[in-house]
């Protein structure tokens, strides 16, 4: 029998009671903070920290809930803060019940489920007000507030962990790749052919049918290659649509930031996929391999020459045929392939959300969740 178990068993062996969320805490509205000068007290916002001032509104533990906007993202504090009006603070009655069993509860509440707008999400004092709560014996609360803690702890050493191995990716990335007069450089449009793309809106998606890659998807959803597609569309709207063949690499053109333009994916997938518009399709010569190649788009030298192909504002865009005066520099074969096994190991587990720790840091959230909502429920006290 487990430490909680016997806890429960000797203090509500008959279940918990339960309150209403105003019994354990009282609910406060963020005010401005700029009358006041710059110093080392955070200023929350919905979003996080926004700033830092001289002055706090609290110097003890609280829970922040956000009242507008990400509603389902909660903070817990426990140093002085100040809230802005889009988030609400909250004074916890400590000799009955937790701080942080009062955030681990509402994030196991899922708060997003009290939205009281139509358009731009938002909680009301009232509503929250009412949010039924237990109350086991302070006891119980701090055995499960030590449980989810070390789940919490994990969590946060792993995400640690992948911070310091993207920039350890980085570093190697830039330096695998810098180049001087040692290698040959010539513009992509002579290493290879530049299709541009057409067409393709969402509204073409289909369950099943031909393979197809949406630019958009390249910055939100694919890594540097991929096997499979996320969407399909018909046969016979593939028929109007550009090809991308095994060993193509597809090339965003379009975006609303630098970053995302010229962001590269190597399609190796055994069925022929398509493409459409705010795409190109580069087709590699025999000359460079197409995994070196997207990884030469993320190089220095790559983000600096499109920056001035660049045109556009709110949207940003590098037409095929300024992308084909890029640049890029050839080094041998077996170079090209020495940089993309080293770059590959490092990108698997930095990035790879099935195998490296972005995969491991999923994996404890959601045991996180499961041992959060379980250890969270209790039998009502009749």
């Amino acid at each position: 029998m487990s430490k909680l178990e016997q806890l429960i068993n000797e203090l509500c062996p008959d279940g918990v009671e339960y309150k209403t969320l105003s019994d354990v805490l009282k609910i406060k509205n963020g005010k401005d903070y700029k009358q006041f000068k710059e110093g080392n007290i955070p200023v929350y916002g919905s979003g996080g920290i926004m700033t830092y001032i001289d002055t706090f509104v609290l110097d003890k533990p609280s829970v922040l809930i956000p009242r507008k906007g990400s509603i389902d993202k909660l903070y817990y504090v426990e140093d002085p803060f100040w809230t802005v009006d889009t988030i609400f603070y909250t004074e916890i009655y400590t000799d009955i019940v937790i701080p942080k069993f009062v955030f681990y509860y509402l994030q196991k509440e899922h708060l997003e489920q009290h939205n009281t707008a139509g358009g731009v999400p938002s909680l009301t004092q009232g509503v929250l007000n009412k949010i039924s709560f237990p109350l086991p014996p302070l006891a119980v609360q701090e055995e499960i507030v030590r449980i989810l803690d070390s789940f919490t702890e994990l969590t946060t050493e792993l995400t640690t962990e992948l911070t310091m191995r993207k920039q350890q990716y980085e570093y190697y990335r830039d330096s695998l790749l810098t180049f001087g007069d040692e290698v040959e450089w010539k513009q992509i449009g002579n290493m290879g052919e530049l299709v541009r793309g057409n067409g393709l809106p969402k509204t073409d998606f289909t369950e099943s049918g031909t393979p197809a890659i949406h630019y958009g998807q390249i910055y939100t959803y694919y890594g540097t290659s991929t096997v499979k597609t996320k969407s399909f569309v018909s046969r016979e709207t593939a028929q109007k649509l550009k090809k991308v063949n095994c060993g193509d690499v597809v090339i965003t053109n379009t975006s609303e930031n630098l970053k995302d333009v010229g962001k590269a994916l190597l399609y190796l997938g055994e069925e022929q996929a398509v493409t459409g518009g705010h795409a190109t399709i580069f087709k590699p010569s025999n000359q460079i391999l197409g995994k070196y190649f997207v990884y030469f788009t993320q190089s220095l030298s790559f983000i600096n020459q499109k920056r001035k192909y660049a045109k556009g504002t709110k949207v940003i865009d590098i037409s095929a045929n300024d992308m084909s005066k890029i640049i890029i520099a050839i080094p041998s074969f077996e170079e090209q392939q020495r940089i993309v096994d080293i770059l590959y190991r490092f990108d698997t587990l930095v990035n790879d959300i099935k195998e490296g720790l972005p995969a491991e840091i999923e994996a404890r959230k959601q045991q996180y969740e499961y041992y959060r909502d379980k250890l969270l429920t209790f039998k009502k006290l009749t």
